[in-house]
């Protein structure tokens, strides 16, 4: 399958709350629809990975008052920004990758299947892919471990990369927090099931807590036992 090269584009200067800065300029360059994509659930050690997309074009107004990077607002304040979300946005979606998918197929590429999940989810087909970061995780490398049952082969449409693009773009910031409010409910639903591990609280990350129920408990079906975790005592 052909790849497009990634384009980086400059480090940002951060200035308070993100805005559709970049993607205007992008819109104005010929594209008609842009896919603003963040992921969440990368270095946990429980749980699936998740990617939120939100797509923008020319008509979009200014995000919705208090879009942040996930990371930088309270589990009460992205609750409540998740309609507004979706009802600013073009078109959004949500895709995600199971521990087990990340055990057999690498990080990386369960990310990219998380995101091709997203992308098939939507109802309008964007022209760009906007991602956080400096590295393109998205588009398919030479060899690459998902085949065509795993991800639809034939997809094609550009990336580009923004390193801290959650803190200075509000589509990514927007898809950072629908795509944390998603995971942290999965991950809450989980801890009813496997008491213990503290996820209604860490939603599966690599806490204190977490660590040394692992040592005392042992993994569960929803941890990524390919990777480096604590030894039962």
């Amino acid at each position: 399958m052909a790849r497009t090269a990634p384009v980086p584009l400059p480090r940002p200067v951060v200035d308070g709350a993100p805005t559709l800065r970049l993607e205007r300029r992008l819109l104005r360059d010929g594209i008609s629809r842009l896919a603003a994509m963040d992921e969440v659930g990368r270095g946990s050690p429980a749980g699936p990975a998740y990617v939120g997309v939100i797509v923008v074009d020319s008509s979009t107004g200014p995000a919705p008052t208090g879009v942040r990077d996930s990371k930088l607002i309270s589990p009460a304040v992205r609750q409540a920004l998740v309609p507004a979300i979706e009802m600013w946005a073009v078109d959004r979606a949500i895709g995600e990758s199971s521990p087990a998918e990340v055990d057999r197929f690498g990080v990386t590429a369960a990310l990219r299947l998380a995101g091709r999940r997203a992308l098939a989810r939507l109802v309008v087909r964007p022209d760009l892919v906007l991602l956080d970061g400096s590295h393109d995780w998205l588009s398919s490398p030479d060899h690459d471990v998902l085949d065509g049952s795993h991800t639809n082969a034939g997809w094609t449409t550009p990336v580009v990369t923004k390193v801290k693009a959650d803190r200075s773009c509000a589509s990514v910031a927007a898809a950072s927090v629908i795509a944390k409010v998603a995971r942290d409910a999965v991950m809450t639903g989980l801890a009813e099931e496997f008491p213990g591990y503290g996820w209604e609280t860490n939603k599966g990350y690599g806490t204190a807590d977490h660590l040394d129920a692992l040592r005392r408990l042992g993994p569960t079906p929803h941890h990524r036992v390919s990777w480096r975790l604590p030894e039962p005592i």
